[in-house]
């Protein structure tokens, strides 16, 4: 497959961690390769890439892509295992970590992986093949409770109650087998004059189920204090969010690495005893300019958060 994917914040992300060209970094979101082959232009022949990626098609595009590249190692696991790999292959301390989160655009293109609710393709959503769970699973045997739930906490979409009623009564008839039986169900729940106006009708809760499929936030929230510590001093961590929920992990996550007090204000002197282990690099988030959004209009909701060791 043509394994096209245009990069986020490419050179606002590369140019805020790579800082030293005989350094190793590691990209722990490999996809279509954008940031990876902007972070080799940068670095000498004694620098390294470490490239993560849990979906094989990304990694075999990389192959492709980097040849015989000495300086590139290519990794096909999640990036939960960061700090367990790079001590495997004797890497550690890097010098640099970058997270471009959310799906990559040849996932979402390619109709038969079913993230698209664009494509009519079978409900799957996995990034790695291999994962017990699909989109099929939970449209098809989670309760109504569950799937609004589900739908209102990962998608923040205000009709989640009535869309996991209709997903349930549409599965009655007969299980729900593909994207379209699925945006079908949603178009149904969903009111004529709010279809009309404002994203796709099915965006919020093809969300939803695409981040439990591959427990995209637990996963995050698990590798974010392993990426600090893998990182050598002045060492720099870049993370691309695409929605308010990641966005708030990584924001409190890069807060509580400042070190400062948590103790109740009534205590008369503090008790945590907190470390200052980075500074946040970002006081606001960088987001994409304006040019940027014309020309990728997937980029629109991306926010980039930096934090450096210290």
């Amino acid at each position: 497959m043509d394994f096209h994917h245009v990069t986020v914040l490419l050179e606002e992300t590369v140019n805020a961690v790579v800082l030293n060209p005989s350094g190793k970094y590691v990209d722990c979101t490999l996809g279509g390769a954008g940031h990876s082959k902007r972070v080799l232009t940068k670095l000498d022949t004694s620098g390294n890439l470490i490239c993560f990626d849990q979906d094989e098609l990304a990694i075999r595009h990389a192959e492709d892509l980097f040849g015989e590249d000495e300086r590139v190692t290519l990794i096909n696991r999640n990036f939960e295992s960061l700090e367990e790999t790079l001590k495997e292959l004797e890497l550690l301390p890097v010098n640099g970590i970058l997270f471009d989160l959310g799906v990559s655009s040849p996932q979402l293109d390619e109709a038969e992986r079913g993230f698209s609710y664009m494509q009519d393709a079978p409900l799957d959503m996995r990034m790695d093949p291999s994962s017990p769970l699909t989109a099929r699973e939970i449209v098809n045997k989670w309760t109504e409770e569950n799937l609004a739930q589900l739908i209102w906490k990962y998608g923040e979409e205000k009709w989640s109650k009535r869309i996991a009623q209709f997903i349930v009564q549409a599965r009655q008839e007969r299980e729900l087998e593909t994207t379209g039986d699925l945006v079908q169900a949603i178009k149904a729940a969903v009111p004529a004059a709010v279809r009309r106006s404002g994203p796709h009708p099915a965006k919020r809760t093809f969300q939803a189920i695409r981040i439990v499929v591959n427990d995209e936030l637990g996963v995050l929230d698990r590798v974010l204090d392993q990426a600090l510590s893998c990182l050598d001093h002045g060492g720099r961590i870049a993370v691309i969010t695409f929605h308010s929920l990641e966005d708030r992990i990584v924001k409190d996550r890069m807060k509580s690495w400042l070190g400062r007090c948590t103790c109740p204000p009534e205590l008369p002197i503090c008790r945590c005893n907190p470390v200052t282990l980075a500074k946040v690099l970002t006081r606001k988030p960088i987001l994409p300019s304006e040019e940027e959004v014309a020309q990728n209009p997937r980029s629109r909701s991306a926010k980039l958060r930096v934090a450096e060791k210290i």
